[in-house]
């Protein structure tokens, strides 16, 4: 009986098969239910028709091993392991959420913050792999996996090696490197010995993708991708995404360093250095629920170490004006957030909560080798921000849900809050001023508590018109769900315009229903909506 004929039943005796819920090239994943300790798991079930493949079945046998002695909230845990009428099976926890990968392709990038809790996460999940003697080889994407909480777990040990294991005991022969072309690292390259440090540059890669948009190495074929991190140094991510902190910059650049002995050493260094960052970080998308799973203590002497007194990690002094220029257009009632690494482990807790996080329609996600996903739709539950004060605006940033990514020119969107009249975060170009079929597009103003007072928009260019609406707690995903708008305007000029909000809300959004032509745009597109500030005036 092969697995595509598996029917819904019992295997390995205590294993209740429910529905299949995955299906890939290698192996198919059941939803099941252990009747012994009465809880869902994932069976995954190796595909009869590759049973006979040694290799296969080493694998599927190293991913269990690999994680049987691993009890880590950020890892995808592995129960069992057997084989059922010659097929090979692996019961393993039962995730009900998304990769990373499919995060990525659907927003392109993430918040900083956001970036970071997912990258402290998977250096803590690293940190308890590499101490348990193995490295897992294959970070990326694909195999990182969030819930709808916004808990991160690394998944896929299939390829994992013991870091002590004897030359030639390996699956793979010298000539061929294991893992993902894009995110390799230069010592997998080479085919040289491995350790942990392997790990973490591959996690800076994603840190990379996560913050840039895309990998600092693609070439036409995966040979020269990734030969490429051999020959040349990753694009600085400041000159990219101009609006990140220095001191996050630092951090990925570090874990890129070719030289393993310029890294960060251990996944636990990589978790303090990237939280440690928080303190510089500026979202430029909106805060939401924040991740969870991971224990967040400091010391003191822990965050003055290599983060700060290093050599090798220190950057040229052209990035001293990109910081004050960071410092200056930081905006927010964020003045627990600058002095937590002074006070308690509560008070990051706050400050993570304030500076982070993730909503998300959940996906029921495997660790099939080929990352199969199932889409299943929950939402999750919002945490309020953290108010001192006066609601003043927390992060801003672009709303496009009729469009193909769920954002427009995301990338200059810090400019509506950088208190520079000059600067402006612009629309795309149209050949339409309703914006085609999308018919609008807007900007999301996060505020850091419920408040009311006026919100100033400073449009540049015209005609244009706008509507203003509010929400407190999640916004809605789309257009619709708003309610009615609380204020509406048609000007046929750029000016500076004040929207009265007399009921508290924690969200705002400025929708653009028509924009005047704009000189930066050709003669086919030359309709473009020109905004140069947003601000919010309590009462």
């Amino acid at each position: 009986m092969s697995a595509a004929e598996l029917e819904p039943g019992f295997i390995g005796d205590r294993y209740r098969l429910e529905r299949l819920i995955a299906r890939g090239g290698m192996a198919e994943v059941w939803l099941g239910h252990d009747t012994f300790l009465d809880r869902q798991v994932a069976i995954k079930v190796l595909k009869r028709h590759i049973a006979r493949d040694e290799t296969a079945i080493e694998r599927f046998r190293r991913e269990a091993l690999a994680c049987a002695g691993l009890n880590h909230p950020n890892i995808v845990a592995v129960y069992d392991s057997f084989a059922h009428d010659d097929q090979q099976v692996v019961v393993m926890q039962y995730v009900q959420g998304r990769s990373l990968r499919d995060l990525l392709d659907k927003r392109k990038r993430l918040t900083p913050s956001l970036t970071i809790m997912m990258g402290a996460s998977i250096a803590a999940a690293l940190d308890a792999t590499h101490h348990h003697g193995y490295i897992h080889r294959d970070v990326k994407p694909g195999n990182i996996l969030v819930r709808p909480d916004g808990h991160f777990l690394l998944a896929d040990f299939g390829i994992a090696k013991a870091i002590n294991t004897p030359e030639g005991s390996d699956l793979t022969s010298d000539n061929i490197m294991m893992g993902t072309a894009k995110y390799l690292s230069p010592e997998i390259v080479r085919g040289k010995r491995l350790d942990g440090r392997a790990d973490l540059y591959s996690l800076g890669l994603v840190l990379y993708e996560c913050l840039a948009g895309k990998v600092p190495f693609v070439c036409d074929n995966d040979a020269d991708t990734a030969l490429a991190r051999l020959q040349r140094e990753p694009t600085d991510l400041g000159h990219l995404r101009p609006t990140l902190s220095p001191r996050l910059v630092r951090v990925v650049h570090k874990l890129l360093a070719r030289n393993p002995d310029h890294r960060y050493q251990t996944g636990d260094e990589t978790r303090t250095a990237l939280l440690a960052a928080l303190n510089d970080v500026r979202d430029d998308l909106t805060t939401l629920t924040p991740p969870t799973g991971q224990r967040v203590t400091f010391e003191r002497s822990t965050l003055t170490s290599r983060d700060h007194g290093s050599n090798a990690d220190r950057t040229p002094s052209r990035n001293a004006a990109r910081e004050r220029r960071s410092r200056r257009s930081a905006v927010g009632s964020l003045g627990g957030v600058g002095g937590f690494f002074r006070t308690t482990t509560a008070r990051l807790l706050i400050a993570t909560i304030v500076l982070t996080g993730l909503v998300i329609a959940a996906v029921l996600r495997t660790n099939d080798p080929e990352n199969v996903v199932i889409p299943q739709d929950t939402v999750p539950t919002e945490v309020a921000p953290v108010v001192a004060g006066p609601a003043t605006i927390a992060a801003v940033n672009s709303f496009d849900p009729n469009g193909d990514d769920g954002v427009e020119n995301e990338e200059i969107i810090g400019a509506l809050i950088d208190k520079n009249p000059q600067s402006a975060w612009t629309t795309s170009c149209y050949a339409d001023k309703f914006f085609g079929s999308k018919e609008r597009v807007g900007v999301l103003v996060t505020l850091t508590g419920a408040g009311t007072g006026l919100l100033r928009v400073n449009f540049a260019n015209g005609p244009w018109g706008a509507e203003i609406y509010g929400a407190s707690g999640t916004p809605p995903s789309g257009f619709d769900g708003w309610g009615a708008p609380l204020g509406k305007e048609y000007r046929t000029r750029g000016e500076i315009v004040k929207f009265s909000v007399t009921s508290p809300v924690t969200h705002l959004l400025i929708v653009l229903t028509e924009v005047g032509k704009s000189s930066a745009c050709s003669t086919n597109n030359p309709f473009q909506g020109r905004i140069n500030e947003v601000a919010f005036v309590p009462a």
